[in-house]
């Protein structure tokens, strides 16, 4: 199961990131944002060691000159010692953080930027509790079954259709889902603490909701479950289909066999049985694709009652 499931709508190269965003986005759950100010790298450091010291002395030189000459005594052995202290620090490495510190502090940054723009548009395993990961699961496999078919790859179902209807089917169930289980966590939170017996009898029809959201969802995933089953069927026809063609080229070469060893005129009749077989098996692999294409006509039931009105977010940045 994937990590991240993202809207079919997002951008493909914005989608990719997202898919590659889960530590990122377990940071954020818990509150974590990138920092405000850039870390101070190992050039900051050289840069402050060189000229750090002509801004003091030039800031000495504005002042009253007779003290000039005690206060550079003063000064001069400490700011060599700091200036010397900083050098080493920062080309043995045990200052700053590595050298590429400033693309990450970059590339956090506009990670960060992209999950907020899209919040919404992607969803976070581990926001679905135990009963919807189930669910997530179940559709992923046979959305799988359907896309990694033969059958499909070959283009005798509707591959394109199938291209784009199985991502936003799956996102519709992801989507749904976690929000079933956003309400259902605090539900059960809410029931945890003891009910009174007026809350106990408000508390019902909000369950049931939660219960027929459920069966909903799970109605969308028996369906594809149900293609996919129908698409397996196809796939076996398919395969004997080519195993059959196999055997049957290769026919002349056990007739010529049959005929040389004198065999009875019985293996040659068994042996023609083979066009026929393939024709037949032809035939059921036509039937199995068509039922297929039956059940994906029909594969996409009424949302359930967790079902929102989308944003109007038109999904163009890139």
């Amino acid at each position: 199961m994937a990590d991240v499931i993202v809207d079919p709508e997002v951008p493909p190269e914005s989608a990719h990131l997202l898919r590659e965003s889960r530590g990122v986005l377990l940071k954020m759950r818990q509150g974590w944002t990138p920092a405000s100010r850039r870390p101070l790298t190992r050039g900051h450091v050289l840069m402050l060691a060189a000229f750090g010291p002509a801004a003091l002395i030039g800031l000495l030189l504005s002042r009253d000159s007779t003290s000039l000459g005690s206060t550079l005594m003063l000064l001069a052995v400490p700011t060599a010692g700091l200036i010397i202290g900083l050098v080493i620090a920062a080309l043995t490495g045990r200052l700053s953080l590595p050298k590429d510190e400033d693309d990450e502090f970059e590339q956090e940054r506009e990670l960060f930027a992209q999950l907020r723009w899209y919040e919404g548009h992607y969803v976070l395993v581990e926001d679905l509790d135990p009963s919807a990961r189930r669910l997530l699961t179940r559709a992923q496999r046979a959305i799988i079954t359907v896309t990694a078919s033969r059958v499909n790859t070959e283009g005798l179902l509707d591959d394109v259709r199938n291209a784009v209807m199985l991502p936003a089917q799956e996102w519709e169930i992801t989507r749904l889902l976690a929000k079933l289980s956003s309400v259902r966590v605090a539900h059960r939170a809410t029931i945890s603490q003891g009910l009174t017996p007026e809350a106990e009898a408000a508390v019902l029809p909000l369950t049931r909701a939660l219960d027929l959201s459920q069966e909903a969802v799970l109605a969308r995933v028996e369906a594809l479950e149900r293609y996919a089953a129908h698409v397996s069927e196809a796939e076996r026809a398919y395969q004997a289909r080519l195993q059959v063609e196999e055997l049957r080229g290769r026919l002349p070469q056990y007739e010529e066999l049959v005929a040389e060893t004198e065999a009875d005129a019985f293996a040659v009749r068994e042996l023609q049985r083979l066009t026929m077989d393939a024709s037949q098996l032809e035939e059921a692999l036509r039937r199995s694709v068509s039922s297929a294409q039956a059940v994906s006509d029909h594969s996409d039931p009424e949302p359930s009652a967790l079902t929102t009105e989308r944003s109007g977010w038109s999904g163009t940045r890139a």
